[in-house]
This record gives C-alpha cells, sequence and structure tokens, in this order.
C-alpha cells in the first residue's frame, strides 16, 4: 500500500495517482505519532477505497481518531457532488446518527458531594442499557411514525430543540421507506443506552479554555454536567442493512465497480438513492428522539436526587450527530456530506447554529474514554475551508474489543475506575473490559491536531466522575 506522505504538520495524503481506480486524494488529519497508530489497521485502505466513490469531491478524508469500520473506516468523511454523486449507507454506518449530547446541570461538584454516588445510581436505573435492551414503553403505528417524522420534538421541549443540530429533526423523513422489521427492532427502544461504547457519563468541568465561548455554552469551570452517547439502536441498524443489501443489487445497473461491496451505493437521485436517504433521515430523527428520552430520564433521575429544581435547571448545551449524510452548500457546490464518526463543526457566524452561539461557533463534543478527559470544542473557520465543516469524534479505538478483553477483565477496570473515584454502573463486565481506556488513542493528542489543523478549538476539558455503560 501507498505510504502517506505529510503534507504539512497536521495532514497527511495518498496522491490520487496511487492507484488507477482513485478518484481523488485520501488525506488525513493527523501527527507522526496517529499517523504510526493509523498504520496498524485497514483504515488507510479503507480510505483508498472511499476515494474511489463516483461523484466524491476533493478528496477522501479522515480525522485523527480514524480507525477500520465497515466499508468507510470510522473518522471518515466524503463529500459526493449532487444530483448524481452517489450515497453509500457504509459511509454513514449502521448506528444511524449516533451522537452525543451535552447537559449541564446547575451546581458544583463540591455541591454534589456525597451525592454522586446516588445520582449515578439513580441515571443506572432511569435509562436501560444493554444489547436489545428496550424501554418501559413501546411506541407502534402512528405514535413511532411521529417520532421518525418528528425527531426530537415528539418527545421534547423547544428548549432543547433550539439546542440540537438541525432542531433535531432532518427533512425529508419518511416512514413509509423504513421496512417493518426496522420498525419492529425500534419499536420498544426509545429511551434507551444501548451496548459497546454508548454511555451516559456524569463529569465535572475539570479546566476552562475560552471563557466567552463557555459562558456562551453556559459552562462554568467546576460545574457537573452529564455526556449521553447513544443512537438509533436497532432501526437504524436495520436500515443500513437493508439499504446496503438493496444497492449491492443494483450497482451493475449503474455501472458503478468498487473495490470492496461494503461501500454498495448508488447515485442520490436515484430511487434507491432517494429511498435510503428518506430513511435514513427517519432513523435520524429517531435517534435525536432517543437521546432527547434519554435526557428526560436523567433529569427525572436528577430530580429524585436532587431535587425538582435543579432538575428543571439542568439546561442542554447542545446535541450533535457524529454518523449521518447531509445535504450541504460548500465552495459554491451542492453537496452530500457523509460524516461517519465525525463531527459538524459549523464557525461562528453560520446561520445552521444557535443564535445564542453564533458568536462563539458550533459546541462539538469529543469524548475520550471512561477514565480520560472529554472535550467541549468550538467549530473553527478552518473546517469550512480544509473539511467540509467537519472535525473528530472521539479518541478512536486504537485496540480491538477482543483486544481489550485479553489484557484486562472487566472486574479488574471497575476497581481501577472506582479507586480514580468515577464510580461505575454497568451490567457488563465483558463490555466493561471492551471499552477500556487503553483501548482508545490519546484523546489529549487528537484534540490537539484538530486545533492546530484550525478545524475546532478548545472550550473546556471535563473529567468523568461516574459513568453509566451497557
Amino acid at each position: 500500500m501507498f505510504e502517506p506522505r505529510a503534507i504539512d504538520e497536521t495532514l497527511w495524503e495518498i496522491p490520487a495517482d496511487a492507484r488507477a481506480d482513485m478518484r481523488v486524494p485520501a488525506r488525513v488529519f493527523a501527527d507522526s505519532e496517529l499517523i504510526d497508530a493509523i498504520r496498524g489497521d485497514s483504515s488507510l485502505e479503507q480510505l483508498q477505497n472511499v476515494a474511489t466513490l463516483p461523484g466524491i469531491v476533493d478528496a477522501a478524508y479522515a480525522m485523527p481518531d480514524i480507525h477500520q469500520g465497515y466499508g468507510f473506516p470510522v473518522g471518515g468523511l466524503a463529500a459526493t457532488e449532487l444530483p448524481d454523486g452517489v450515497v453509500s449507507p457504509g459511509g454513514v454506518g449502521y448506528d444511524i446518527n449516533c451522537g452525543v449530547r451535552l447537559l449541564a446541570a446547575p451546581l458544583s461538584f463540591d455541591e454534589l458531594g456525597t451525592r454522586k454516588e446516588a445520582l449515578v445510581h439513580e441515571i443506572s436505573r432511569a435509562v436501560p442499557a444493554g444489547a436489545g435492551k428496550d424501554s418501559r414503553h413501546s411506541r407502534r403505528g402512528a405514535e413511532l411514525d411521529r417520532v421518525l417524522t418528528d425527531g426530537s420534538r415528539a418527545v421534547g421541549g423547544d428548549d432543547d430543540v433550539e439546542r440540537t443540530e438541525s432542531n433535531g429533526c432532518l427533512p425529508g423523513a419518511d416512514p413509509a421507506a423504513v421496512s417493518e422489521r426496522a420498525k419492529e427492532r425500534g419499536s420498544g427502544q426509545l429511551g434507551t443506552m444501548g451496548s459497546g461504547n454508548h454511555f451516559v457519563e456524569v463529569q465535572r468541568v475539570e479546566h476552562v479554555f475560552d471563557e466567552v465561548a463557555a459562558g456562551a455554552y453556559g459552562l462554568r469551570e467546576d460545574q457537573v454536567t452529564i455526556l449521553v452517547h447513544s443512537g438509533s439502536r436497532g432501526l437504524g441498524h436495520q436500515v443500513c442493512t437493508d439499504y446496503v443489501r438493496r444497492m449491492d443489487a443494483v450497482l451493475g445497473r449503474y455501472g458503478i465497480e468498487l473495490p470492496d461491496r461494503q461501500l454498495s451505493c448508488a447515485p442520490a437521485s436515484s430511487p434507491e438513492g432517494e429511498s435510503y436517504l428518506a430513511a435514513m433521515a427517519a432513523a435520524g430523527n429517531f435517534a435525536w428522539a432517543n437521546r432527547q428520552e434519554i435526557a428526560n430520564h436523567v433529569r427525572a433521575a436528577i430530580g429524585r436526587v436532587l431535587g425538582r429544581k435543579a432538575a428543571d435547571a439542568t439546561r442542554q448545551v447542545y446535541d450533535v450527530a457524529h454518523n449521518v449524510a447531509k445535504r450541504e452548500r460548500h465552495r459554491g457546490r451542492d453537496v452530500l456530506v457523509h460524516r461517519k464518526g465525525a463531527t459538524r463543526a459549523f464557525p461562528a457566524g453560520s446561520g445552521d447554529i444557535p443564535s445564542d452561539f453564533r458568536a462563539a461557533g458550533q459546541p462539538v463534543f469529543i469524548p475520550g474514554s471512561m477514565g480520560t478527559s472529554s472535550f467541549v470544542l468550538a467549530g473553527e473557520p478552518g473546517s469550512m475551508e480544509r473539511s467540509f465543516g467537519t472535525t473528530c469524534h472521539g479518541a478512536g479505538r486504537k485496540l480491538s474489543r477482543t483486544a481489550a478483553r485479553r489484557q484486562i477483565q472487566g472486574a479488574d477496570l471497575r476497581r481501577q475506575l472506582e479507586e480514580a473515584g468515577i464510580t461505575v454502573r454497568s451490567p457488563s463486565n465483558k463490555g466493561l473490559a471492551e471499552e477500556a481506556p487503553f483501548a482508545y488513542k490519546d484523546v489529549e493528542r487528537v484534540v490537539e491536531v484538530v486545533e492546530r489543523a484550525g478545524l475546532a478549538r478548545r472550550v473546556a476539558r471535563l473529567r468523568p466522575i461516574g459513568v453509566v455503560k451497557g
């Protein structure tokens, strides 16, 4: 495989002539240490495969948290020119609109005091966690269709909706494009966390880097925050499964040849492309409603432990997706931006972010791992110039789940986290071991790269004090 070469201190490139089928270069935001870690799996080869997609413009991009995924690498970004550039379900992923939502509580870490463990425990009781776990209330028929059409607004209030990317609702959603099997899988899962790397984490604001932006976001040093990470559960997984199969069957009809069938795609303007985008939007709306319902459960838990006044004063900072394809205009072109494990990061002045944040830039949340920091960033103009308004979404795996389990037992990790002052609630020691902090890249280094690249800047660092996982 052709080795990436450094273009500048934060950008590496595999040129388009490295392979005969590449239409554009493959570019990675990284430093020399991160690029060495990235070489450890097949993600660079996958990024070159993405560069073969019909209609792709500029380059196939990856963020410093890139790692191997299904078809597209996680941390990958591709913009295809509309109307005839392709849409690829693999460029969104199986967990459509997996994303993160940050809530800010009206008290400090010291004020929380000895109630921390009770709060984490109550959140674990309020938010169902685990593979296949259902909520206590099923939604079917017209009630589920409303969620698929309206997103956050189906279960949330105006203040939360205003502080959600795209107001928590992708346009063009069509419940009829979602299979009955997908609807059945999602019918009981609204307000549930799932498993894997999904979590609800109680944190404290350890340090503020940008006082003005933090003030606009409603954050202050030592404040208690709650970060929610979840997606579209079984419904989104089934939508991806359905449409990968459907697009794989019509590749020949559109004269599309691919180096990897996991990239199966169709022109965005084709019947298959339009149908997928309508189903993806519906699944994305389900995910926003899911995180909204989790936030509702978290507030209820806060009310039971800290009182109704604290619950009512717990405000949403923002909610942002990191697995989605969106129609946007960049560099004078109408494009479909595939972000798979990558976060929108629009800068100050953008009309697509809430007015309260417009002078600071769009909030971006970068989770670390259970034992490391997470970061609040703000989008910078460089993201529009260099990466279609995009930055990273996390630290990024460096070890597989199997490799992580070989190195530590879940019970040992639980004990280590508790000794570090982090209250842990997880029904699965196996799942806990798979998400061990050492299985991930250094989030501080990842964030430093995107800041040096001009994609986003640091606003605050958050430190975990309690974690609930599936």
